[in-house]
């Protein structure tokens, strides 16, 4: 996904949010009446009383768009585990902090001073997070290398990912998360950090000993690789950019990809707070979602993927987003373009399939093995949150009552 790109400078969503008035009226009447036609108030209800589904353990909101009006509400602020519907408040903040346009840069720079072909000092490789730097971009890295006139370095290869800390894991994990539900986090990874079919233990020092190996390859030799951090004074020698950020959120979002989600968190405490942490970005976005209206009792936010124990959502919060972001020009079609579309892509695709209005659902899927949850748009008039936990959840169960929701939604839109 990454590659050679002029850096791009888009237009900041952050002028595009006169919502907050919108949210805290949604915010308000969460609670109240249902506010829907009285058949579908039933259907919406009654999608609940699937076998397997606990009343105590699950929510559900249905607004229409694009005001916010509620038509249904169940349990509307109950704190429960979101699974992968975490990731849509990282997204939110992702396009509030960053911009849709926004792109990872990728640097080598240079300690030291060129003598004839030699360089005469250490070349750095230094990472900014980028969750899709590949192999084939190192490569680019190396041609520009070869056509600077550079055919030896003295001082090797260093890896540095000092743009985050060295947590490659967030809080709230399980162990058995670590390797199998994402690769280890740095500011500074190629390929997701698999190598020969294995993932590596330093990723940063993997991705500087690929850079040697590459540039050996194109005839520059250098000393070998290592870790550390480039000098204030380095001198640039070539940047590699990422794709947009709006395709970088469409794979994370259409995929429901753990890893790419805490790369963006990482990365938006990064830029707005100063904190390449997990801890510091969802600093950030709980600041922008509380500043934006967003009701935020009960709302825990521990990492971006939503796979830690620790984190919390209401269906009154999703459904908050979710209008937030329908009512911004900026992250709508961003938004939209990401979500799987029931019975036809991403985590969606074999869901609803027998429906034949499925293709009007747009939605983010969410699953471990205590929570489900799926949150989204039918069509253009509603958006919806629906979540089940249990220990373990009763995932048939679970999909069932959601499912039900969006069909009783898209019969409103097509029926028949």
């Amino acid at each position: 996904m990454s590659g050679l790109a002029v850096k791009l400078y888009g237009v900041s969503p952050r002028i595009l949010l006169p919502v907050a008035v919108l949210v805290c009226c949604l915010a308000g009447t969460a609670t109240a009446a249902p506010s829907g036609a009285g058949g579908l108030h039933r259907k919406l209800a009654g999608t609940f009383d699937t076998p397997g589904v606990v009343s105590t353990a699950s929510t559900a909101m249905v607004v229409e768009l694009p005001t916010g009006r509620v038509v249904f509400a169940r349990n509307a602020g109950l704190s429960l585990e979101p699974a992968s519907n975490e990731k849509l408040s990282v997204t939110y903040a992702a396009l509030l902090e960053l911009g849709p346009s926004y792109r990872y840069p990728t640097e080598l720079v240079g300690e030291g001073k060129r003598v004839g072909s030699t360089w005469v000092g250490r070349l750095v490789l230094k990472g900014f997070g980028d969750p899709a730097l590949t192999t084939s971009d190192l490569k680019h890295l190396a041609k520009i290398v070869w056509r600077l006139g550079i055919r030896r370095i003295t001082g090797g290869i260093v890896g540095d990912a000092s743009f985050f800390d060295r947590e490659t894991t967030a809080t709230g994990w399980l162990p058995s998360y670590a390797g199998i539900e994402s690769p280890p986090m740095s500011a500074l990874i190629v390929d997701r950090a698999a190598r020969n079919g294995r993932l590596v233990v330093d990723p940063a020092l993997a991705a500087a000993a690929e850079l040697d190996r590459l540039l050996h390859a194109r005839g520059v030799a250098a000393r070998g690789a290592s870790t550390g951090r480039a000098w204030p004074r380095a001198r640039p020698l070539a940047t590699i950019y990422s794709e947009p950020l709006s395709e970088i959120l469409q794979f994370m979002d259409h995929y429901s990809d753990n890893f790419t989600a805490e790369m963006v968190l990482k990365a938006i405490g990064a830029k707005s707070a100063g904190y390449g942490t997990t801890a510091g970005g969802a600093t950030v976005v709980r600041r922008d979602l509380d500043a934006a209206g967003v009701p935020l009792a009960g709302v825990r936010i521990a990492d971006g993927s939503g796979l830690s124990r620790d984190d919390r959502v209401t269906a009154r919060e999703l459904a908050s987003i979710l209008v937030l972001i329908w009512n911004n020009p900026v992250m709508r079609p961003v938004v939209w373009d990401a979500l799987p579309i029931a019975g036809e892509s991403g985590t969606l695709e074999n869901r609803l399939v027998d429906n034949p209005g499925h293709a009007l659902v747009r939605a983010k899927t969410g699953t471990t093995d205590i929570a489900s949850a799926l949150s989204g748009y039918v069509g253009t008039r509603y958006a919806f949150v629906a979540i089940e936990n249990g220990d373990p959840v009763d995932y048939w169960a679970a999909h069932a009552a959601e499912d039900g929701v969006a069909e009783a939604l898209i019969d409103q839109i097509a029926p028949g």
